[in-house]
């Protein structure tokens, strides 16, 4: 696992330096040659828990080096070399205060001054036993995974939090503010961890409805809730501020992600964006065949939509978790064959799924969206404006009968884009905001503002705006999305007989993964593409069939399109089918060798 220590601490294998083996294990990867590495040391020796305390355990690690015989490998086998004879804390002092360049000659002047026996420490900077401890120790650099350097693990877990006494000490006394954090930390940047909340939601809903409290379910769904100011009022079902209001800051994220894989990501050469759009039109246009081949001349026609969308927060949440199985080039495929997929299913939903006109609402709703327009031109990326447009825009579009979440994504799409700040550049202007404030008890507002702006440079503004709501989408709104929109009555059981369920289960189960790889073999043969690196038509079927878990995108388009028992039904349905579509691509990736495995197959496909 990445920032897990590899392996973990152990008094019989590792150097201790100070503190008891009962303590907090704290392992620090030294490079003598490293002047950042004394300075951390000297932190380290601040800290709030001081080493010998009892509190905490600290052993030393060497890093590699670069190449053989530089000043990192000369004072890690010099140390080792001490080590052997007892004498390690007096050698490793002695190298962490040197002055000079580790050169041989320093590094056993060094050695001859804390009187350690010269002939024994010649033959040990080479011997086998220093070889090996030098081997182990580079071994646990490589599994370690190392975060930021100098790399700091304390209680197994690496450090990768500021280079100051009082937080390090936090690290290692573990208070219970820093424990949530972390764990909160490391739940929200699990990749399936969206996914299963949204699981979570669902099987509420689920359960709330099918054991007696489907009354006050129903009752909790429709509570109006209203904005009034003078004569204007917006009055709405709570299910409906979370589909059509809060589904709007969803689709905002969804626009922002497309937005940057067209202008800089996957999708932004014809190269790199054909497979993926390839797969998508097939993805999208079969199934949606075959649900209206099923459905023809009857009412539910109208659902052709909702098979042929992919959520993309459980496929690749349910490849994450696959692991090695999946290579990294078949998932970076798979994210951009969603975000197309995505994009096409906004195109359905605003051309089909909206309910009636209003022009003068529409015409409205255009003067925002040219306010917008002016923004972007004018250059102006502070994200406030757009938002407090983005508000005004949902309304009139929400009143103009067009879907409302449509506005998430126009207002996406005038967020200006910009080239990244260069990096260089930025950290040397920080890095002289910083050097200015030494020797002041705290840092000034003024350079926390320049710091700010430094950070704010970085990176696009939908970005930040992304960074800022991307929690709240995933662990709030769409939870809230699944739990009003699944409340459905299991005991009727799939209506299979309804044409409309078996259009959505045939299209997403047997539909999604023909349409992809048919379009992806059509792209392979006309010679427009190739199959991604390291990937063959196994892993690709399996992934297709993945792009089947319809869930969240099928059952907002359900809910456009239908209402009463059929959309219960389809709902029921779109839950059978991503089940379905998740164990089988599960399987089909599961049940095969690692990718490393794998590679040699590919090529011989």
């Amino acid at each position: 696992m990445a920032g897990q220590l590899h392996p973990p601490l152990d008094p019989s294998e590792d150097i201790i330096v100070d503190g008891s083996p009962g303590g907090v294990p704290v392992v620090f990867f030294v490079d003598y040659a490293d002047r950042r590495t004394r300075r951390v040391r000297d932190i380290l020796g601040r800290s709030a828990t001081r080493p010998g305390d009892g509190v905490s355990c600290i052993a030393v690690r060497l890093k590699p080096a670069a190449t053989q015989g530089d000043a990192t490998d000369t004072s890690a086998r010099g140390v080792i070399a001490a080590y052997w004879q007892g004498q390690f804390a007096e050698m490793h002092e002695a190298l962490m205060g040197a002055t000079d360049a580790l050169s041989d000659q320093t590094v056993r002047a060094l050695a001859e001054g804390i009187g350690l026996d010269m002939a024994i420490f010649e033959a040990d900077l080479a011997s086998e036993r220093t070889q090996a401890m030098l081997a182990r120790h580079h071994a646990s650099w490589e599994a370690s995974d190392i975060l930021q350097e100098p790399a700091l693990f304390i209680g197994g877990r690496a450090y990768d939090g500021t280079w100051d006494a009082t937080s390090i000490g936090e690290a290692i006394t573990r208070p219970l503010g820093l424990r949530l954090r972390q764990a909160s930390d490391e739940f929200f940047h699990w990749a399936a961890s969206a996914g299963l909340v949204l699981v979570l939601a669902t099987l509420a809903a689920l359960l709330v409805v099918n054991v007696g409290l489907a009354e006050w379910y129903d009752h909790l769904a429709h509570l109006d809730i209203g904005l009034n100011a003078g004569d204007w009022a917006l009055n709405l079902s709570l299910s409906h501020w979370v589909n059509d209001g809060l589904m709007a800051l969803f689709f905002l994220l969804v626009g922002i992600e497309i937005k940057r894989e067209i202008v800089a990501g996957e999708l932004s050469t014809p190269g790199k964006a054909i497979l993926p759009i390839l797969g998508a039109i097939g993805g999208m246009l079969v199934p949606a065949l075959l649900y209206t081949v099923i459905n023809v001349g009857g009412d539910e026609a109208h659902g052709w939509g909702i098979p042929m969308a992919t959520d993309i927060a459980f496929t690749l949440g349910i490849l994450a978790l696959l692991g090695s199985r999946v290579p990294a080039s078949l998932k970076i495929f798979v994210s951009a064959l969603a975000i197309a997929d995505d994009l096409g299913a906004i195109l359905v939903i605003a051309l089909f799924y909206g309910h009636g006109f209003d022009l003068g609402a529409a015409l409205w709703a255009l003067a925002v969206l040219a306010v917008m327009a002016g923004l972007n031109v004018s250059r102006i990326y502070a994200r406030l404006p757009y938002l407090i447009c983005g508000v005004v825009l949902w309304y009139f579009v929400f009143q103009s009968g067009l879907h409302a979440t449509l506005a998430g994504v126009l207002t996406a799409a005038f967020i200006p884009s910009r080239r990244s700040a260069d990096i260089e550049g930025v950290a040397l202007h920080a890095g002289e905001v910083i050097r200015r404030e030494i020797g002041n008890e705290e840092i000034g507002a003024r350079a926390m503002a320049r710091l700010d702006a430094a950070v704010e440079r970085l990176r696009e503004p939908g970005f930040h705006l992304q960074h800022r709501l991307e929690n709240w989408s995933n662990f709030l709104i769409l939870p809230l999305f699944a739990f009003f929109n699944t409340g459905i009555v299991l005991a009727g059981g799939l209506a299979l007989a309804n044409p409309a369920v078996l259009g959505v289960i045939i299209g997403l189960v047997v539909g999604k993964p023909l349409g992809i790889c048919l379009f992806v073999w059509i792209g392979l043969r006309t010679g427009l593409a190739t199959l991604p690196d390291g990937t063959n038509w196994r892993q690709l079927f399996g992934a297709a069939c993945l792009c089947g878990v319809g869930f969240t995108m099928s059952i907002f388009i359900a809910s456009a399109a239908f209402e009463g028992t059929v959309l219960g039904d389809v709902k029921l349905a779109v839950l059978a089918a991503s089940c379905i579509a998740a164990a089988v691509g599960s399987a089909i990736l599961l049940f095969r060798p690692a990718t490393g495995a794998t590679a040699q197959e590919a090529g011989s496909n």
